[in-house]
């Protein structure tokens, strides 16, 4: 007989860790979980030096976090342990933030994050602990399949939904994790967290890069990338210099404002190009990309990628965490895979994440992603050519 957990045998006789960052979200996981009648152990990562964090509104696992964490754990009466995996972030997120800014992409730190520290390390050191499950306090869902496996779904509430930073949840570790909030809202949260007494009911949401203390991530970057701040030219389309500036990791794809240049139109920048230090600008029309080019694919979905995809699988995508999926093909290529979108989207970043799904809304399955290579757009005739042909894909995201 299976638990609320989707696992074999009574509450009681099932230890979970629960992943603490001391917010709502894993304090109401972890309440839950005990109230039901689980062996709850809670964890808390301290990830960073927390000392100039820990006044800082918003930010996850700073030393106020920690303080919260341990006093849930107690008000539940569940054990709880903080574990210093200050050297591992640093190498596995902090540095990789810095790399990728210098080399004229924008990350996702929530996503290294989550696949090389949550779900990797963290997830070990549960299994250590005998533990069935990991459980965190994301807004996603997981369901069984025919197979025995398990699917990544969307959450019920859409607005919370955080699967794009889950894409790169392997199938292994799917079998391991739960998300208990994900048929929740945030709403509901809140009043569970009321309902256990809990001092975090209403605690503000982290922040995404929990590690700036300061929210000025170009100081990080300034001091284990030097060479990322330095001065280059603003060029127009055709390589003109139309400016200067201060160093690239000051601008992403699609910006608009703080460009420093007098122009009778709207500028945007439309690429960073760190081998010369440029910022190139464009009208906006010049953002709308077609193609994009994936390194680092995780394929969830049924059956092995290689055997599925044909000669292109039709899906929905979505390369920024607050952009709607869109129709899309993704297809294999040489060296690696490229999706090609029905409509094209505008400021496309290298360093963003392309997540796959099965629907346009909903709870939605997803299917997996990559992180952006580069992008390419194809004349305006064979886009509005691409559309047409995509029509009945378009038509399903409409219904």
């Amino acid at each position: 007989m299976r638990n609320s957990l989707d696992l074999e045998g009574r509450p009681q006789d099932t230890r979970i860790v629960v992943a603490m960052s001391g917010g709502v979200d894993s304090s109401v996981t972890a309440a839950l979980l005990k109230s039901e009648g689980y062996d709850v152990v809670g964890i808390t990562l301290q990830l960073y030096d927390h000392g100039a964090a820990t006044h800082r509104k918003g930010a996850c696992c700073a030393g106020r976090d920690i303080h919260d964490a341990r006093n849930v754990a107690e008000r539940i009466g569940i054990p709880h342990y903080v574990l210093d995996y200050e050297s591992r972030f640093r190498e596995s997120v902090i540095d990789n933030f810095a790399d990728s800014y210098a080399h004229g992409e924008t990350p996702v730190p929530c996503i290294e994050c989550n696949r090389s520290i949550k779900f990797r390390d963290l997830l070990s050191t549960a299994r250590e602990l005998g533990a069935q499950a990991l459980a965190t306090g994301h807004y996603v869902a997981s369901r069984r399949l025919a197979d025995e496996s398990r699917a990544l779904v969307c959450a019920a509430d859409a607005d919370r939904d955080q699967s794009y930073f889950l894409f790169a949840t392997t199938r292994e570790q799917l079998d391991y994790l739960r998300f208990p909030l994900g048929d929740m809202t945030k709403p509901q949260t809140r009043e569970l967290a009321r309902r256990f007494g809990l001092e975090v009911a209403e605690k503000q949401d982290s922040q995404d890069i929990c590690f700036v203390p300061t929210g000025r991530y170009t100081d990080i970057i300034g001091r284990l990338k030097p060479g990322a701040i330095e001065p280059g030219d603003i060029v127009d389309l055709e390589g003109r210099t139309i400016g200067r500036h201060q160093g690239i990791v000051h601008f992403t794809v699609g910006q608009r404002k703080g460009l420093g240049i007098a122009s009778g139109a709207p500028l945007y920048v439309v690429k960073l190009d760190a081998a010369s230090r440029r910022v190139v600008v464009g009208p906006r029309e010049a953002l709308r990309m077609d193609r994009i080019l994936l390194r680092d694919v995780n394929w969830i979905g049924d059956g092995a990628l290689e055997r599925v995809i044909g000669d292109g699988l039709e899906m929905f995508v979505r390369v920024r965490s607050t952009r709607a999926p869109q129709p899309a093909w993704l297809r294999a290529v040489e060296g690696g895979y490229e999706v090609e979108l029905v409509a094209g989207e505008e400021g496309v970043s290298p360093g963003q994440a392309c997540v796959f799904y099965d629907a346009p809304a909903g709870q939605a399955r997803v299917l997996g992603g990559g992180f952006i290579k580069s992008a390419s757009a194809r004349h305006p005739t064979a886009r509005a050519a691409a559309q047409e042909k995509a029509a009945p894909l378009a038509e399903v995201m409409r219904t």
